[in-house]
């Protein structure tokens, strides 16, 4: 009953979205319908055709959790008690916050940890007798034992609560007072987490209320314990009372309509302090605790600032933007709408003049991106295309704003690439939709047409201020080598955006707290109000925040994805081995408090430290850091 209330809820829901994710599709091969375009409403620019390659979308390739079977007994220990669970939401999201971990489902070689988490159940189902035992006897020998869903299995005591009761009637839950586990997390949105929305009346995933648990870390809207904690002298056992793993996909797949309270422009942590708090236990019981910064160079927010062109005008306004910002010496990113056909949308603008200017935006040193030919609210609808769509042939139309024909997920994709790359010499890795329209199918089609990035869903219906990485199809079990930089701010909420700024800058000190990344979508449709806002926004951040396009995040992120992180410690200090696979500059790394580098042990130069937090220069390869404790 435990495994079909909880676990199988999640194979239950993947399904069900695949035959929603199956049915958009359906209908939106209504897209592709012969019309017809008139030679006046469409630009050609003489002898160009292309591009001559094929397209080929790679079949889905579930990720093995042995991927992230490797590391050393300083990590975070997941015991996987059922591989057929969201456990790669979770390892994506300890990915994003820096925490070091290996996945095993040998529960001796997890036990040989110092900090062990067990994923995604604990019951007897799942786990023999003997393993049982050995994980009640953890805590009590100094072990930090954290247990999702701990549904039976005799382990009550050792978690300290009396029963696991599952229901699907909890939204809320809040956190305790004056805990240090929680010391940080003190804005109210914070405190105040949901699992739903009541008044969507909709459904939420199921949850397990623990009864009778002494001072938890946090209580579900009913009463029961969500956070159990119990001590054993330097031991301790947490019991939390939902799917991590499958309420992290929900935000990183864009699926958790029930829990999305804002569309953006708000502080919305609801992932964020599920993986502060798990980093927060790592980093108290673990000792020698190294984790992975979130923001280059040892600042606290990363700002990426980006603008969407897709509007006449707006090719040309935004020259003024990027002078702008190259006089200020930031790069901004620019998503360009490669609009030449006329129709509903809007009059031709990708063409002899508009070249001229997206060449100027690449003379200033700006990157560019795509975004799209159509610009269709119904692009999530459209068919993935047969990775032979070519200009001038390729020919989409917007009719209205739910109908568009001609059109294709790959036509959109490769096209625009094809002529952004051909007339800006640059080669354009970086990708964004018009009306952040989101087929499911998108993160595999952005790969084999060879983009890298993506800035396509909003903070606030990812529930995250982190970027992510992706999943085929948007579900459960396959990664894509593709990473999300979701919007925080954009223009087009009331009221106008020259008049928001204090409160902008308000969500940036919140994401600053942790070291968050910050989107800015402003359309160049006009100067006015929203230059001022942007200039008003780098003044008012400059002092704490890094700038980059998101090309250059991107390729930080993406390199920091691939370090391996492990420790040797002893009473005297540490030595932290890092390496990495691709060259990585303004890499962090928080050390244990009193940690001190020692250069004269290091043939690393350009190695910098300000109290906790350590800055590495450019790197490649493994390098090992020598520190002395105080």
């Amino acid at each position: 009953m435990e495994r079909s209330t909880l676990i199988r809820l999640t194979g239950m829901a993947t399904l069900f979205l695949s035959i929603v994710a199956g049915s958009w599709v359906w209908l939106g091969s209504r897209s592709v319908q012969p019309l017809n375009i008139p030679e006046q409403d469409f630009h050609r620019f003489p002898g160009l055709s292309g591009p001559g390659h094929a397209t080929v979308v790679p079949p889905r390739v579930p990720t093995a959790w042995a991927t992230y079977g490797e590391g050393s007994k300083s990590r975070l220990a997941i015991l996987l008690t059922d591989p057929d669970s969201s456990w790669l939401g979770l390892a994506h999201g300890l990915k994003s916050i820096g925490v070091p971990f290996r996945i095993t489902r040998d529960i001796r070689e997890a036990l040989t940890h110092q900090v062990v988490l067990v994923y995604p159940m604990i019951s007897g189902k799942v786990l023999a007798p003997d393993a049982l035992q050995a994980l009640a006897e953890f805590p009590k020998a100094g072990g930090t034992l954290i247990g999702v869903q701990v549904l039976g299995g005799g382990l009550n005591e050792t978690f300290g609560f009396r029963e696991a009761v599952v229901s699907r009637q909890r939204y809320d839950l809040h956190l305790a007072e004056s805990n240090p586990l929680l010391a940080e997390l003190t804005d109210p949105r914070e405190r105040h987490l949901r699992v739903g929305i009541r008044d969507k009346g909709v459904e939420v995933m199921g949850t397990c209320g623990y009864t009778e648990s002494v001072a938890p870390l946090a209580r579900f809207d009913d009463g029961t314990a969500a956070v159990t904690q119990k001590t054993y002298g330097q031991g301790r056992a947490y019991a939390i009372g939902l799917d991590l793993g499958f309420l992290l996909l929900k935000g990183y797949n864009n699926r958790g309509e029930e829990l999305v309270r804002t569309y953006d422009n708000q502080f919305d942590p609801t992932l964020d302090v599920w993986l502060r708090l798990l980093k927060s236990i790592y980093r108290t019981a673990q000792a020698g605790a190294v984790t992975l910064g979130t923001v280059p160079f040892g600042k606290s927010l990363s700002v990426m600032l980006t603008h969407d062109v897709d509007f006449t005008q707006s090719i040309k306004n935004a020259v003024d933007y990027a002078e702008y910002e190259h006089s200020q010496g930031l790069v901004g990113t620019y998503f360009i709408q490669v609009k030449y056909i006329r129709d509903y949308n809007d009059d031709i603008f990708f063409n002899d003049e508009g070249v001229r200017y997206l060449a100027r935006l690449a003379d200033l040193g700006m990157e560019l991106g795509s975004h799209t030919i159509a610009h269709s609210k119904v692009f999530n609808r459209f068919p993935m295309g047969t990775g032979r769509e070519a200009y001038p042939a390729y020919a989409p139309f917007v009719k209205d704003r739910t109908t568009a024909v001609n059109a294709s997920i790959l036509g959109e994709l490769r096209v625009s690439k094809f002529l952004i790359d051909h007339f800006s010499g640059q080669s354009i890795v970086s990708f964004r939709p018009g009306e952040l329209s989101n087929p499911f199918s998108l993160p595999q089609a952005l790969l084999a047409t060879g983009y890298q990035y993506s800035s396509t869903a909003t903070a606030n219906n990812s529930l995250t201020h982190l970027p992510y990485q992706l999943n085929y199809d948007r579900l459960t079990d396959s990664e894509v080598e593709l990473f999300e930089f979701p919007v925080t701010i954009e223009d087009e909420e009331l009221p106008k955006m020259g008049d928001r700024l204090p409160e902008a800058l308000e969500v940036a000190r919140q994401i600053s707290r942790y070291g968050g990344s910050m989107v800015v979508l402003i359309h160049p449709n006009i100067l006015d109000h929203k230059l001022a806002f942007e200039k008003g926004f780098v003044d008012g951040v400059r002092p704490y925040a890094w700038f980059g396009s998101v090309r250059a995040f991107g390729r930080w992120w993406a390199a920091r994805n691939q370090v391996q992180l492990d420790v040797a410690h002893n009473d005297r200090g540490g030595t932290v081995t890092v390496a990495t696979s691709a060259a990585v500059a303004g890499l962090t790394l928080e050390v244990p408090d009193g940690w001190r580098f020692d250069p004269s042990r290091s043939t690393l130069k350009g190695i910098e430290q300000r109290g906790m937090i350590v800055t590495l220069p450019e790197l490649t390869g493994s390098h090992t850091l020598t520190f002395a404790a105080r």
